[in-house]
């Protein structure tokens, strides 16, 4: 590799592999998580949510509860930036800077198992969440009520198209890395 080549100099190339629909829903998957984790955010930092009863009187944010919070939310942003990964070169080329594996070609299973199983794992809980009831309900009769409901509901929906998103992304690099030929894998 000639050191003074940029990294990542085939980044326009993957990104012109993949059809610009499947690029956009890519990057679509980071933005549909992004509303209800700036809405447990909020409750983690303190601002009021809309929880009434004894569930308001007894909510404060500490640091053990806070800091679940934050990290809940940011494992799940970061899990939905991973399929980014599925439409960009290091979703299928190691970083040249890793020791020993850097360069070396991700396999296609090591990429869609993984992707295929969250997108799953996303439209099931996303599913159950919603079928069980509107996100709101889940707190009972101190649960969010007018305004605050329609809110919490309002940033928690965008979650049903998570795992649907990721399928369909997953789909594409999987058929786009199999295919015979110079854009395929084979």
């Amino acid at each position: 590799m000639n050191p003074a080549k940029p990294l990542l100099t085939d980044a326009p190339v993957a990104a012109a592999r993949s059809p610009r629909w499947v690029v956009r829903a890519a990057h679509a998957v980071p933005l549909v998580v992004l509303p209800s984790g700036l809405w447990r955010m909020a409750m983690a930092v303190g601002i009021p949510v809309g929880w009434s009863g004894q569930l308001a009187r007894d909510w404060r944010p500490g640091l053990e509860t806070s800091s679940y919070i934050v990290l809940l939310t940011l494992v799940t942003e970061g899990l939905a930036f991973l399929t980014v990964g599925l439409v960009r070169p290091w979703g299928e080329r190691l970083p040249p800077q890793l020791p020993v594996l850097g360069g070396r070609r991700v396999p296609v299973w090591a990429v869609v198992v993984p992707a295929a199983l969250g997108a799953l794992a996303a439209t099931a809980v996303s599913l159950l969440m919603f079928l069980g009831g509107m996100p709101s309900d889940a707190g009972g009769p101190d649960g969010p009520r007018g305004a605050a409901a329609w809110i919490m509901n309002a940033c928690y929906a965008p979650l049903l198209l998570w795992g649907p998103l990721v399928a369909v992304v997953t789909a594409a690099h999987a058929w786009r890395r199999c295919r015979p030929g110079p854009a395929g894998g084979g």
